[in-house]
């Protein structure tokens, strides 16, 4: 009776065009008209029933199922369904994002299914993609384009992608970073490396369990990157108490550890961002490259937040770096402002086909 509705005017007129930054760590939804409108972790809460090959349930998801880790009993497991920026468990992906869209996008009477634009890692292969489309027509999409991350991140931060002048972008998200030089509404060159955030945080508990001998969880290994977490060396030392087990003993013990310490823990992760940013500026055709040396770059995503990470960069490069407003929002907002040219074939999306 209602299939009027797929109609492309009016579907357009009755749905709700949306934008979703499916991250490693976070997963934005920015609604057409409304700004973000959801930010919760990715991570879900499954109930075994019936023994480990028994039916699997969604308990919860998104901040709820990340109070769980680390935390659950026997039947009940709290994972991370994407891994590197892509999706690691299919069902479990798309399970998360009915739900999260569900949440986004209320079903009202005479509501078609949401336009959808979701953001991609560089690096990610064309499989890769194709499952987060799938993913989202699973989800209830009615129609699905893909941009790719550091397009979303300029967008977001209002560079001047449109015109012939060379921008540069580094967005370290929770599972990649993606640098690329955009200009001309395109990407002149861009790279994935699969460091990020997760990278941060497994790089301190393995610091933690070898200079200390105790075990850490993922959730203190954060809570310890954001408190005295950071990339260059300063002035102040900062310290912070942690509760962990000790593994000789096997029973909870505390200790204190200081920034300086984390500054060495996150040495390699961060050196491998500092030679990714170097590879791209030595791929980047001279004339851009003048432009950037005169712009500078521009930094998006989570790990931006971490403490002096634009001034390692800074020096380790010799050029001017910006934090972008709010860079944890930059790629869903940017995804947002596809969103207008949804209808139009245009060269920001990607094509995987």
């Amino acid at each position: 009776m209602f299939n009027f509705l797929s109609n492309n005017f009016l579907g357009g007129y009755f749905s709700t065009d949306m934008a979703v930054d499916l991250g490693t760590a976070n997963t934005l939804i920015y609604v057409r008209g409304q700004g973000i409108v959801l930010n919760e972790p990715s991570v879900v809460a499954i109930r075994h029933e019936g023994g480990p090959g028994g039916k699997r349930m969604i308990q919860q998801v998104g901040q709820a199922a990340k109070q769980m880790l680390g935390r659950t009993p026997g039947n009940i497991t709290a994972i991370r369904p994407m891994k590197d920026g892509v999706i690691a468990d299919f069902t479990v992906t798309e399970q998360m994002l009915k739900q999260f869209i569900r949440k986004a996008h209320p079903p009202r009477l005479f509501s078609a299914n949401p336009r959808i634009v979701i953001s991609v890692p560089c690096g990610s292969t064309q499989v890769e993609r194709r499952a987060i489309r799938e993913a989202a027509y699973g989800a209830g999409a009615r129609k699905v384009e893909l941009i790719e991350e550091p397009m979303a991140a300029a967008l977001g931060a209002d560079l001047p992608v449109e015109t012939p002048i060379g921008c540069m972008v580094v967005d370290i998200g929770g599972g990649t970073t993606e640098v690329a030089v955009i200009s001309l509404g395109g990407v002149v060159y861009s790279n994935s490396v699969r460091v990020g955030g997760d990278r941060f945080d497994e790089a301190i508990i393995n610091y933690i369990r070898r200079n200390y001998g105790i075990m850490i969880g993922e959730v203190t290994a954060e809570i310890i990157k954001s408190e005295i977490g950071s990339a260059y060396p300063g002035s102040e030392v900062r310290e912070i108490e942690v509760k962990g087990r000790n593994l000789a003993e096997g029973i909870p013990r505390s200790f204190t550890i200081s920034s300086n310490e984390i500054l060495e823990a996150l040495a390699e992760p961060l050196n491998s961002i500092v030679s990714a940013v170097k590879t791209a500026l030595e791929q980047t055709p001279p004339e851009l490259g003048s432009d950037i040396a005169e712009m500078g770059m521009v930094m998006t995503g989570g790990g931006a937040l971490l403490r002096d990470i634009d001034r390692l960069i800074m020096e380790e490069t010799g050029l001017s770096v910006i934090i972008a407003d709010d860079p944890l929002t930059c790629v869903v907002r940017g995804a947002g402002m596809a969103l207008d040219s949804i209808d139009h074939s245009v060269g920001i999306f990607v094509r995987d086909y």
